[in-house]
């Protein structure tokens, strides 16, 4: 009897044990299920923002491209306008004629009426019947962009020789020798090159290479010229050029000290002094012995030149502003007393990169070659006759 107690009190309470464990049990689950409710809440909610957050982005994106099309839309019209307006400026400088730039003060006038003395006792005897002048640009051609953003670049100005050659720099000395313009054009940067060394730095970008000989210019206290063959890769002569306190020949290019130039009459250079510091000067070189043959004082100015050459015997010298804009023929000299400032027409550059670091001729040609900010550029001239006055 006392057994049967005993299982029935061992039953009854694993009984109570077992309902509290399934009411914790079902407490536990609806917690869980409160919990995953909750969660599915949040998570419609997020997903809801994120559309609406993803349909603002959409419309805001169509607004900006409505935005971005009547700016480039506006743009386009500014543009045009700009076009049009330097057309009618070129157009009304055209018509009304530049003045030249030239000081007017009383050392100048002194100094012009030394120069018509000095041509009277010693006339410039020319060396060819070229009586030509620039009448226009005709045409503009960049080949590539090549080395630094100062530099010279030209073919061998004498006859016969189509070879071009890169002076990358304003202060080295190794020369790259490409045999034509089309392989100039082809090589990647100047891996088709050879390379001459010369035995000294070049200073400025006031080089030429003229019947396979480049004349740089080697500066220490003195302006030295030197001569370098091409072919035997030595130097043939130099010569301290003969003049005292130089100062760079242009006013935006002031690594340049002297400019040389190659023509129709031969060699010849361009510097300035501080005894005409404010203007620009002219030497007839001989190219075989780096004798100077004749000097002129010219009134061209040295501030806001960048670059120069001689054509027929007529120095060009090329102007621009300190923040580059669009680069003119804004004064000439004739050694010859057949052009003067009056006579030349105003001739504009088309629109370029920067400024221009050289420019040199090639008679052979008639083409400008240009080095502008690392590019490498071909003008095609205009030329027509001289009036004698």
């Amino acid at each position: 009897m006392r057994g049967l107690v005993v299982l029935v009190t061992l039953t009854c309470f694993a009984n109570a044990q077992h309902q509290a464990l399934i009411d914790y049990l079902e407490r536990r689950l609806l917690t869980i299920e409160d919990r995953i409710s909750l969660w599915h809440e949040q998570t419609a909610r997020y997903a809801s923002e994120l559309r609406a957050l993803k349909q603002q982005m959409v419309s805001q994106l169509e607004n900006l491209d409505k935005e971005k099309e009547t700016l480039r839309t506006t743009l386009d019209g500014v543009g045009t306008r700009v076009d049009r307006v330097e057309r009618e400026l070129d157009y009304l400088e055209t018509q009304n004629g530049a003045q030249p730039c030239v000081d007017v003060d009383d050392k100048l006038i002194e100094q012009q009426v030394t120069l018509v003395q000095e041509k009277q006792k010693a006339k410039y005897s020319k060396l060819s019947d070229c009586s030509e002048m620039i009448s226009s640009i005709k045409a503009m051609k960049i080949l590539k962009r090549v080395g630094g953003p100062k530099g010279m670049w030209t073919k061998d100005t004498g006859r016969g020789s189509g070879k071009v050659y890169v002076f990358n720099g304003t202060d080295e000395d190794t020369i790259h020798e490409f045999a034509s313009v089309q392989d100039f054009s082809r090589s990647p940067g100047v891996t088709l090159s050879r390379n001459l060394r010369l035995p000294s730095a070049w200073r400025g970008t006031g080089h030429v290479v003229f019947n396979n000989h480049a004349y740089y210019i080697a500066q220490a206290d003195e302006i030295m010229m030197v001569k370098f063959d091409m072919n035997s890769s030595s130097v043939r002569d130099s010569a301290v050029f003969p003049v005292q306190d130089h100062v760079p020949v242009y006013g935006l290019t002031p690594e340049t000290v002297m400019d040389l130039a190659v023509d129709e009459e031969g060699l010849w250079a361009i510097y300035a002094t501080r005894q005409s510091e404010r203007h620009v000067s002219l030497a007839k070189v001989d190219a075989a012995s780096l004798d100077i043959e004749q000097m002129w004082d010219t009134a061209c100015p040295r501030e806001n030149a960048e670059a120069a050459f001689v054509i027929c015997g007529t120095l060009y010298v090329v102007y621009n502003t300190k923040q580059p804009g669009r680069s003119r023929v804004q004064c000439v000299f004739d050694a010859n007393g057949m052009v003067t400032n009056e006579d030349a027409p105003l001739i504009y550059f088309p629109k370029r990169y920067g400024s221009h670091s050289s420019l040199k001729y090639n008679p052979q040609e008639q083409l400008l070659y240009a080095w502008d900010d690392g590019y490498q550029i071909l003008y095609k001239l205009i030329m027509k006759k001289k009036l004698e006055i």
